[in-house]
């Protein structure tokens, strides 16, 4: 059976990818469409064009779904994630990482306090999204230190702050700023510096997919080198960025 999933495996030339639905402009969902788009979903797409296998990248649902989608292995690549322990036993990491991305505190209007350090945020009620990380450092203290409350969507938790519900949200800055100004949450919910953390988002693999081999892993490691060297990621930032902000021009 082993041979037989092996030898299937490396006749794959088709891939799902999945991701955070809410993360522009590096993820978001297409309007009627099961397709995310966004700066990772047109990198992983051009990495699938090098390496000469079609690479899907289709929206699960929330950010738990998607990983838990990659842990059973019915999708098999994760299309940006941090890196933390709990994440590597269901699925590998390719390095170098895709683009590097920045997480802050995000208060409301209505009970702004004073942040320098991560812990100023003891004592006082937060929230994020399910399954949501910042990098191992953070997730262990805020586990250890921090009263963080869990929401199923971005918007749930800008939400909460603008009404005075919770006293802060940790999120991504570029995706938390897109989605900020779009759900019109800009008079009420700012962005604090510093950030709390800074991590690699990086392009996974599930150890569970049949199309997982050492083959298949060696031309996507290739090919994400030549394209870190290229500087593609940075462009597709760059591009995504403009068609996000003409998508939802008011």
């Amino acid at each position: 059976m082993t041979v037989h999933s092996v030898t299937a495996a490396e006749e794959c030339t088709q891939l799902t990818a999945t991701g955070n639905s809410e993360y522009p402009p590096f993820l978001w969902r297409q309007a009627g469409s099961r397709q995310l788009d966004g700066a990772v979903a047109d990198f992983v797409g051009e990495l699938g064009e090098r390496i000469g296998v079609t690479v899907n990248v289709v929206d699960v649902g929330p950010w738990s779904r998607a990983q838990e989608e990659v842990r059973s292995g019915r999708i098999d690549l994760m299309a940006g994630a941090f890196y933390t322990t709990a994440r590597s036993d269901y699925m590998e990491y390719f390095s170098p990482a895709m683009l590097y991305t920045r997480s802050v505190v995000w208060q409301g209007n209505q009970r702004p306090f004073e942040f320098h350090r991560r812990s100023d945020l003891k004592g006082r009620w937060g929230v994020t999204v399910i399954n949501n990380s910042f990098g191992q450092s953070f997730d262990e203290y805020a586990r250890k230190n921090l009263n963080l409350l869990t929401v199923a969507s971005l918007e749930q938790a800008f939400s909460m702050l603008s009404s005075g519900r919770a006293d802060y949200a940790l999120y991504e800055r570029s995706p938390g700023l897109a989605y900020r100004d779009k759900l019109g949450f800009e008079e009420q919910v700012i962005e604090i510096d510093p950030p709390i953390s800074s991590e690699g988002l990086f392009l996974t693999f599930s150890k569970a997919s049949p199309c997982n081999t050492p083959k298949l892993k060696q031309r996507i490691a290739d090919a994400l080198r030549a394209m870190h060297t290229e500087g593609v990621a940075k462009q597709a930032v760059k591009d995504a960025l403009e068609e996000w902000n003409q998508l939802n021009t008011k």
